[in-house]
């Protein structure tokens, strides 16, 4: 079976798709306040493209774009609002894509977190999760016990 040389994806409304080469350059979770906002998330990963091995196979009219202050560029389809892009002026030869683009594999698994400082509190942090009871699927860490104080106790009696 032949190696694929090209991953697509697709936003959820599927108006607009993008291709990139196989492997793509990089991956990673950026967990930036912007990159936040941004996709609505405590992340996003990124693949990162070559910008010449980047393309938008469908869609190209309906994405709307927005420039930051700094002058990065992230582009969304405009009819469901998935981001489909974030390009850094300081880095012009390459386009960052959502991992969650694609279905299928990109050549690269995200091995890096950029800015993970920057993490939430309340974002996930590998704590060990259990089923909750009567929802199948549902994970969760338990409920929160609180510590009481000496003179909690003292005053229970």
């Amino acid at each position: 079976m032949a190696t694929p040389t090209i991953a697509s994806g697709q936003c959820l409304c599927g108006k607009v798709s993008v291709e990139i080469g196989v492997p793509a350059r990089w991956a990673w979770h950026d967990h930036s306040p912007a990159s936040r906002r941004a996709h609505g998330a405590a992340y996003a990963t990124y693949v990162g493209s070559w910008r010449s091995r980047f393309r938008i196979a469908k869609g190209a009219r309906v994405i709307a774009r927005f420039k930051d202050e700094a002058g990065d560029v992230r582009a969304f389809c405009s009819g469901c609002g998935t981001p489909i892009s974030y390009e850094r002026k300081r880095s012009p030869q390459m386009v960052n894509v959502p991992r969650a683009l694609f279905d299928g594999g990109t050549g690269r698994e995200p091995l890096y977190h950029i800015a993970l400082e920057d993490s939430p509190e309340w974002a996930y942090r590998g704590e060990r999760l259990k089923p909750l009871k009567g929802y199948p699927g549902v994970l969760w860490t338990g409920p929160r016990r609180r510590r009481r104080s000496g003179l909690e106790a003292l005053f229970e009696r």
